[in-house]
């Protein structure tokens, strides 16, 4: 099993992966610099992205990346190796999150092999109706409180001041867009946002369980 990936670029560096628990562990290191960080497995979005020479991973809340790979690097056969397992951890870790336990069933496992996959509405108007019905103003407390404890005050102060807003009124539709957008200019914070604030994705994301009318 293929937990870590090494690739080398003459422009970018060494970046390192490695999945430990329940995250990616990153470090990128250049000539004179070194980064290092963690993504939260249950924060990804295991339905990647791949444009030109890149593989990306985004949030469930459908912005930035927070994982980007170079295709095929350091070899094809390792490279799909890491990116199978990254997937099914992801998988696995969100089910965990909202309390979805495995099954041992192979039908269910094999799903709906034989009809075309559901289609879910993904626009900015059902975020925000989900906005409303997921609103928990303790989460919400927890979450400011987390952010002001852990995550770059000057990154964060936009959206925890929208946070609070929405927290007075979760039905404005107004107060809910503010938290999109502050969300969406966090850009590389993200990733830190959510691992400290997980709350986030259930408030932002839509909900593949509920009834259709």
């Amino acid at each position: 099993m293929t937990t870590k990936l090494i690739q080398k670029s003459l422009l970018k560096g060494t970046q390192e992966y490695e999945i430990v628990d329940d995250a990616v562990n990153v470090r990128i290191k250049k000539p004179f610099k070194e980064e290092s960080y963690s993504v939260v497995l249950s924060i990804l979005d295991p339905e990647y992205v791949v444009t030109n020479s890149k593989l990306e991973f985004h949030s469930r809340v459908k912005c930035s990346a927070l994982l980007s790979f170079d295709l095929n690097k350091p070899s094809e056969h390792e490279f799909n190796a890491f990116i199978a397992l990254l997937k099914q951890r992801a998988e696995q870790e969100y089910d965990t999150f909202i309390g979805v336990k495995p099954s041992t069933d192979a039908s269910l496992l094999n799903g709906n092999v034989s009809e075309e996959p559901p289609e879910f509405e993904d626009s900015e108007e059902m975020h925000l109706k989900n906005m409303a019905e997921n609103y928990n103003s303790e989460m919400i407390n927890e979450s400011i409180s987390m952010l002001e404890m852990h995550v770059d005050s000057e990154a964060t102060a936009p959206l925890i001041s929208a946070l609070k807003s929405f927290n007075d009124d979760p039905w404005s539709s107004s107060n809910q867009q503010q938290v999109f957008k502050t969300f969406h200019q966090l850009g590389a914070n993200q990733g830190a946002v959510l691992t400290y604030a997980p709350y986030l994705i259930t408030l932002m994301s839509n909900n593949p369980f509920q009834d259709k009318k």
